[in-house]
């Protein structure tokens, strides 16, 4: 694997441990002025979300500036790129249903906490937003899908580089009992990235899906208030 690549991961995996972390200082802040209570220990979360996912995307942009021309993304057709993007959300959508069907017949609940908890953020702070349906998705694209998959999948075959990488995808997710569902998800967008060579499709295929999926939840929330 790429020096660039290790990098990369180790700095995703240093700011998903530091988020509560990171949080505390801000909320300590707050307190500092005087501004205390649920409300605003959400908005210390939201806040240092954000800034922590926008700095672990702009140096993984930097360090793929040697990967981050059109040549090496193959963006030789917008109509292409937007067509396989549509069905890779079809896909994913349709691999979702599946697999919650599965887990139902296994006794799994359907809701999901990361979703709950990640749109009572969105309540406070709509800023979230970018970082559930733009920033999170590339960085987990480029990490899950471009580096481990694909540095596996120059070993391996598709199926054993694919279960493995969408198992890590997972387990990033901290929602274990839901395993099946992300793992379905992962093995779409992995195919996607094989059958068309273009990072760029997962990549917007997943941003798609995830803003469906949390602007949908989101205002089925506003409906029921």
């Amino acid at each position: 694997m790429k020096r660039e690549y290790k990098i990369i991961i180790l700095t995703y995996v240093v700011m998903q441990l530091f988020l509560n972390i990171g949080a505390s200082i801000v909320y300590g802040i707050f307190q500092g002025f005087g501004l205390s209570g649920n409300k605003y220990w959400v908005l210390s979360v939201s806040t240092w979300t954000v800034f922590s996912f926008f700095v672990t995307l702009l140096i993984t942009l930097y360090y793929l500036k040697g990967e981050m021309t059109v040549r090496n993304w193959n963006l030789r057709s917008l109509p292409f790129v937007l067509g396989w993007s549509v069905y890779g959300v079809l896909l994913a959508l349709i691999a979702q249903r599946i697999a919650i069907m599965i887990e139902t017949l296994l006794g799994v609940d359907v809701g999901s906490k990361n979703t709950e908890n990640i749109l009572n953020l969105i309540h406070v702070a709509p800023i979230m937003i970018f970082v559930t349906s733009i920033i999170g998705p590339i960085l987990e694209e480029v990490i899950f899908r471009k580096i481990i998959f694909g540095s596996l999948y120059k070993k391996t075959n598709f199926f054993l580089a694919a279960l493995i990488s969408s198992f890590i995808f997972s387990a990033a997710h901290m929602e274990f009992e839901h395993l099946l569902l992300y793992s379905a998800i992962g093995f779409t967008f992995s195919y996607l990235y094989v059958k068309t060579d273009r990072i760029v499709i997962p990549i917007l295929a997943h941003t798609l899906m995830n803003t469906y999926v949390v602007m949908s939840q989101f205002f089925l929330q506003m409906q029921q208030v």
